[in-house]
């Protein structure tokens, strides 16, 4: 599992984690993975298998440019957030609809997401 790369330069998350079925972390897993995402900002949702963060921006076209970098790299993974958007606020919740709850999908995608989001602040 690769979450060494969070919060450095904006390198792509493993590319293997999208090799094969996605399947739902384990408890083990996520005391391992999840962690990191904690310490900067990313919650748990309460009855529902999936996490979640709100990011603010300076302006809309900061949240926008935000936004358009992680849609670039979802695309290429194909493994898109949920997500909201209002002028400076972006509110994104992960999970991977393929196995019903949180995978190394959603891990890697937040530590792309914190690495943008860092890099546009």
């Amino acid at each position: 599992m690769d979450t060494e790369g969070m919060g450095r330069g904006t390198e792509a998350p493993n590319i293997r984690a999208w090799a094969g079925k996605a399947h739902r972390l384990s408890a083990e897993e996520r005391d391992q993975l999840l962690p990191n995402l904690r310490a900067v900002g990313w919650n748990e949702l309460e009855g529902r298998d999936a996490i979640f963060k709100q990011f603010h921006f300076k302006d809309f076209n900061r949240a926008f440019g935000f936004m358009t970098r992680v849609a670039l790299q979802a695309e290429k993974l194909d493994h898109h957030p949920e997500w909201f958007n209002v002028y400076n606020k972006v509110h994104i919740t992960l999970s991977t609809h393929e196995c019903a709850g949180l995978s190394e999908r959603d891990i890697n995608l937040a530590s792309f997401i914190e690495q943008v989001a860092v890099s546009m602040t």
